[in-house]
């Protein structure tokens, strides 16, 4: 008989692939494994009781609360698709024309974010010229990045340093660090502009500024760039009934799949390659023994990664991985009456520099974000604290925290009585922090993976740190292992 008889009469073995982690990324590249078809069996390593990792929606007393992120973008098309394929896009709302505006701290008072101003390209001069957040002499420093000369190729350089260059400190200290800190959480003297808004190097290089790039002929382009690079409006979208609609979605369909075992409650202590002469399969060690897979993916944090691989096969991987540095945060969810604050509230949310010394990093309204979120005549706040510029705020326990926060409220917005209710959510080292480097980085790490067929890494700390790179990455991580296998 021929080998494809024989390959025909006999029933192709089961490969087993284990996932680690059940947050957005893990979830997601469970999903693109089914892709491979009946004879693939998957593992889902889940250390809590839960799936979903920062994804949570809650709902109390006319309150929809998200004790996570509450959207994603939709210009990366990883969410939008994953939404679309799980049959749920219909459900998918936008941000609330109405209050489509971004405030920033000035001098103790919410200003509005000049108009066209993404980030750092400023696409509307005479708002520039006319905002109070800047002085005139800050004002016409960022306005002469015009003439600023481009520094040439550069590997790598800090968001501190790019925009000190080409804008001037005021602009980094007062519209660009508390714009990038509402989204990394970060320090902009370390931050890699490279790995998080490589545009504004490319816009640079092509057009010699940001500001010749914006008004340049191929306009539409360079603001494409922009915008995928930064804060936009009507580019966010969410579930109607909350961010875990997506992740509930994806759990039923791994478990209807009749292909996916969830483990719940089940954390990974260890994993190696087996020592059977001539194997290429992995042994996963859990609280209940080892366990033999042909494939697997991590999804954990770079240092939890490095914390179950042994040093000894993998001390360049290891070592890599715990170079990368995570940032802890809280995130305050509160219910308020509206007429409680002397400010209308009339806008996305609020974002604090740290030269204006609070002990607050970022405000959202979340119920002007999307409807629906509060009863009428409320209003649902998240204020965020800590991050890698106020690391000591979370050194407090949480009535603390909450104290600390209804004082900068009674303070910023002139609020006159205690919330509804508040709560706090700790994210201890959630945040990767793509430091400068961060890019060379990556790529030895990956390069070194090329060493281990059937392993492969994803999450937020290798390409982006929102749910649709996550998605991407996991997706990404799924079509390795598949393509090794089938």
């Amino acid at each position: 008989m021929n080998q494809q008889g024989s390959t025909a009469d006999t029933p192709t073995p089961a490969a087993n692939i284990a996932v680690v982690g059940g947050g957005i990324t893990g979830l997601a590249a469970a999903h693109r494994l089914l892709s491979g078809g009946q004879h693939i069996r998957i593992s889902l390593f889940e250390s809590s009781r839960r799936v979903g990792g920062i994804i949570r929606t809650e709902e109390a007393d006319g309150f929809l609360m998200e004790l996570g992120p509450d959207a994603f973008i939709t210009n990366k098309p990883g969410g939008v698709q994953l939404c679309e394929e799980l049959g749920i896009s219909g459900e998918l709302i936008s941000t609330d024309e109405r209050f489509r505006k971004s405030l920033v701290l000035s001098r103790g008072r919410p200003r509005a974010v000049p108009d066209g101003f993404m980030l750092m390209a400023p696409e509307n001069p005479l708002a520039v010229l006319t905002t109070p957040i800047l002085s005139l002499r800050g004002r016409l420093r960022l306005l002469g990045e015009y003439f600023v000369s481009s520094a040439g190729a550069q590997e790598d350089e800090s968001l501190a340093s790019f925009v000190r260059r080409r804008f001037g400190p005021e602009t980094l200290d007062r519209l660009v660090q508390p714009l990038v800190g509402g989204i990394y959480t970060s320090d902009p003297e370390k931050l890699s502009l490279r790995a998080t808004l490589p545009r504004f190097l490319d816009m640079e290089q092509e057009h010699g500024g940001i500001i010749r790039a914006v008004l340049a002929g191929r306009a539409q382009k360079s603001r494409k760039a922009v915008a995928e690079s930064g804060a936009r409006y009507g580019l966010f979208a969410t579930p109607a009934a909350g961010l875990s609609t997506l992740t509930n979605a994806l759990r039923q369909k791994l478990e209807q799949s009749g292909h996916v075992q969830l483990r719940l409650n089940t954390p990974v202590q260890s994993l190696q390659r087996s020592s059977a002469v001539g194997s290429d399969s992995w042994m996963l060690e859990t609280a209940t023994g080892l366990e033999h897979f042909d494939a697997v993916i991590l999804t954990l944090p770079a240092r939890a990664v490095a914390q179950i691989l042994p040093d000894s096969e993998f001390s360049s991987l290891t070592s890599e991985l715990r170079q990368i540095e995570y940032a802890s945060s809280a995130l305050i969810v509160s219910g308020h009456q509206l007429s409680d604050f002397r400010d209308r509230m009339e806008a996305f949310g609020m974002v604090v520099p740290a030269i204006e010394q609070r002990k607050i990093l970022a405000v959202s309204y979340s119920s002007r974000k999307f409807p629906n979120r509060a009863p009428a005549g409320h209003l649902l706040l998240r204020t965020f604290v800590g991050g890698a510029m106020q690391p000591e705020m979370l050194q407090q326990d949480d009535d603390e925290i909450l104290d600390s926060v209804d004082r900068e409220l009674r303070a910023i917005y002139g609020m006159h009585r205690e919330p509804l209710f508040a709560e706090v959510i700790r994210y201890h080292e959630a945040m990767p922090q793509y430091h400068v480097g961060h890019c060379d980085r990556i790529r030895r790490i990956e390069s070194s993976l090329q060493q281990f067929p059937g392993l492969r890494l994803a999450g937020s700390a290798w390409h982006g740190v929102g749910i649709p790179d996550c998605i991407t990455s996991g997706r990404n991580a799924a079509d390795a292992v598949l393509a090794g296998l089938l």
